[in-house]
């Protein structure tokens, strides 16, 4: 359990990563020839990927939770705004 706000952390982080790599960096990379962004965005939010990943199975473990909300947690981490969703639905109930 002491794990969850961690996750919970590293959700948004991922979450804040993706969105910024997807609506922002892609974009400039491809419409004005500037690629710098994705190159300083690409790094961290791979890292926060794989974290995500890792936490959430090792909580999902801990929490015993069911194949299939592990599973809609691990997709929503390759969804834009997933990780939010997953936020607000799943994870916050679980610090009350």
């Amino acid at each position: 359990m002491k794990l969850l706000p961690v996750f919970r952390i590293i959700a948004l982080l991922e979450g804040i990563s993706y969105v910024l790599l997807l609506l922002i960096a892609t974009p400039l990379k491809y419409l004005n020839d500037m690629p710098r962004y994705v190159e300083l965005l690409g790094m961290p939010h791979g890292i926060l990927f794989i974290l995500y990943v890792i936490l959430a199975i090792v909580i999902g473990d801990q929490m015993k939770w069911s194949k299939r909300k592990l599973g809609i947690i691990l997709v929503a981490s390759i969804l834009p705004f997933g990780t939010f969703y997953i936020d607000k639905k799943y994870l916050r109930a679980n610090l009350v």
